[in-house]
């Protein structure tokens, strides 16, 4: 039996979501054992996780009103101890090595000479894919935060690149017509009370707010808070008229996949999520705001485009190219998954869930 360690970058929910994904994929093959490893955010934190797993602390960012807090960061992360969990980590035991964007395991490959399949967003940027806000810091942090010895870079578009499409999934649930003028609410590194104040201001829709510090509270009419939750969000997610969120990456890309439409803003200082957002305004995929503000959204709630894209079962794909040796190269693989690919537009995803939609090749 092939054993793998795989290691997950916990600091956002998108990650997990996307091993979740992964690990339903690889365990229908019974040739094959994973172990889990998560870092990033404290043990008692995570969920949604399975219970095969190891925890590290890892390395991650702190965040001030919607903006990254560089002396946080510094003061808030263990170097020696993520320095001793590097050179603890004995990687003999595995017979492949998968990142996704985990720095522990990264950098215990790097050093025991371990070859490292990386899967994940942030492997897209080794390729000329748009991206902005970026500096000699933030280029460095992209390149050695979590090196691999070979990346399955993702993202919403091919940019005619060896990427391969975002790895979208729904947990098991499947989209649902949308509820018109509900909208689901999800900025984790915003302050919640300016998120709550800001809504306040909107009229004419529910939203429905998940961060971290909110309990249930329903009787706020048309807001309605909710703490994190995997199964939660899932389901309110399926059949909302749109979301409003920053720019991450796996949020955006199950958006699109349902033909939700999207509202964002870049987390400031992220050059990931900068440029996730250059992404979006290039494709036309989303609207991107630079500052929040109640006119805009009210905008985007009347005349907001969504678009839908059909991206394949990524995950599953990935995980039989894994068990099956790797045997095509990246770009042969990224060719089959992007010729399936279609991208629809429309104003109304109510008429979309009936069918009225104008398709095209997003190509």
């Amino acid at each position: 039996m092939k054993k793998i360690l795989y290691g997950v970058q916990a600091t956002g929910n998108g990650h997990i979501a996307r091993a979740n994904a992964m690990a339903r994929a690889l365990s229908g093959f019974d040739s094959i054992e994973v172990t889990w490893l998560y870092s990033g955010r404290p043990e008692s934190e995570l969920f949604g996780v399975g219970e095969n797993y190891q925890w590290r602390r890892g390395m991650t960012f702190a965040t001030d009103g919607g903006r990254i807090n560089l002396l946080r960061t510094v003061t808030t992360n263990n170097v020696v101890q993520f320095v001793r969990d590097v050179y603890r980590l004995d990687l003999s035991a595995w017979d492949l090595v998968i990142c996704d964007f985990e720095p522990v395991i990264a950098w215990a490959a790097r050093l025991q000479g371990v070859p490292t399949l990386g899967i994940g967003h942030q492997y897209a940027f080794q390729y000329d894919v748009p991206y902005e806000g970026g500096n000699l810091l933030s280029n460095l942090f992209l390149q050695k935060f979590a090196p691999v010895t070979q990346g399955l870079g993702l993202h919403w578009h091919h940019f005619n690149q060896a990427i391969l499409p975002p790895i979208a999934d729904l947990d098991g649930q499947s989209r649902q017509p949308a509820k018109q003028g509900k909208y689901v609410v999800y900025l984790p590194f915003e302050d919640q009370q300016f998120v709550l104040s800001l809504l306040r201001q909107i009229r004419g829709a529910t939203f429905y707010v998940y961060g971290p510090g909110l309990s249930r509270f329903d009787s706020e009419g048309h807001i309605q808070t909710r703490p994190l939750s995997r199964v939660g969000f899932k389901q309110d997610l399926v059949d909302a008229e749109g979301v409003i969120c920053n720019t991450g990456f796996e949020l955006i890309s199950e958006c699109l996949l349902m033909g939700t439409k999207v509202l964002t803003k870049p987390l400031a200082g992220q050059v990931e999520q900068i440029s996730n957002a250059a992404a979006l305004r290039q494709l036309g995929y989303a609207t991107v705001l630079d500052r929040w503000s109640p006119e805009p959204i009210r905008d985007w709630i009347r005349d907001g485009v969504n678009v839908q894209v059909s991206y394949p079962k990524v995950h599953e794909r990935i995980a039989r190219w894994i068990v099956e040796g790797q045997r095509e190269s990246v770009a042969e693989l990224a060719g089959q998954l992007w010729s399936s690919v279609h991208e629809v537009r429309n104003s109304d995803r109510t008429a979309a869930d009936a069918g009225d939609w104008t398709g095209r090749r997003a190509g």
